[in-house]
């Protein structure tokens, strides 16, 4: 029996300086695609072209429509979605090809855990390390939903591999306060057209909440200074969002007026023909 074909999906937006590293780790896959926003300032698309198999710019308007988008593009059996950030270990290259050349017909995908290093330094406690997200899956058995914190809709039963992805994240306080304004832009939004009200209490109470449980309840002050910036950016996260959340209403509630959306494009940019004849 032939061998499993595995595609690798990654979204990326302003990752030049970490997207081909990204792709290096995962050279022993069927293919690799790449969807590049559209709106990147650097040169993300250039490492893409010279990388990837497949290279794609598509105007962003939500994270599950970019992963859905790179998911049209794939023709393995398998794909396994990374971030411009995170790296696939040998250990984890090895577990997948082993479960994947036997996996039961019933398996639809498999959880991958998540080892991090935030601010350049390796965290045991207020990290990511105990995120089992959904990477790995048979290709036409899943699809992403989710307008931010997009998650896998999967038509199967689902495993947890043991071998983790190396996520290189928010390497300083300027990277993380950028990702900070752009999330909480998203989360504000889906907030506002999901109906929700804003609450005195998410600008009250929720970020004290969030520090309290990060750096208590999940023991960050055991990641050192590291631990603490982490555990007070997201605090911080969690009051910008909020806030956001409230000006939006005012705005809205001014005007009456639908908002406009975002008008969907793409472009398929690259295919390499013959690495994954």
């Amino acid at each position: 029996m032939p061998e499993p074909r595995v595609s690798v999906l990654v979204v990326a937006k302003d990752e030049e300086h970490n997207l081909g590293a990204c792709l290096r780790s995962v050279a022993w896959a069927f293919e690799r695609i790449v969807v590049v926003d559209a709106s990147s300032r650097d040169g993300t698309l250039e490492v893409a072209l010279r990388e990837a198999d497949k290279a794609a710019v598509r105007a962003f308007d939500d994270f599950a429509s970019q992963r859905n988008f790179a998911l049209a593009l794939a023709e393995g059996d398998w794909v396994l979605a990374i971030d411009a950030d995170e790296r696939a270990t040998p250990a984890l290259e090895a577990e997948i090809r082993a479960c994947l050349a036997d996996a039961p017909a019933a398996i639809g995908g498999y959880r991958v855990p998540i080892a991090s290093v935030v601010l350049r330094r390796r965290f045991g406690y207020s990290g990511t390390q105990h995120d089992r997200p959904l990477r790995l899956f048979r290709r036409d058995r899943g699809e992403w939903t989710g307008l931010v914190h997009e998650t896998v809709a999967l038509n199967g039963e689902c495993r947890t591999l043991e071998s983790a992805l190396e996520h290189h994240t928010l390497p300083d306080a300027h990277v993380f306060l950028e990702k900070i304004n752009r999330y909480t832009d998203l989360e504000a939004r889906a907030l506002a057209d999901s109906g929700r009200r804003f609450r005195l209490r998410d600008v009250l109470v929720r970020p004290a909440w969030v520090f309290v449980k990060l750096y208590l309840g999940k023991q960050g002050f055991r990641d050192g200074l590291e631990g603490l910036a982490f555990c007070l950016f997201s605090a911080v996260s969690a009051f910008v969002r909020a806030w956001k959340h409230r000006e939006l209403e005012h705005a809205r509630a001014a005007t009456h007026a639908p908002e406009l959306g975002v008008h969907r494009s793409a472009i398929v940019l690259s295919a390499q023909p013959g690495r994954a004849a």
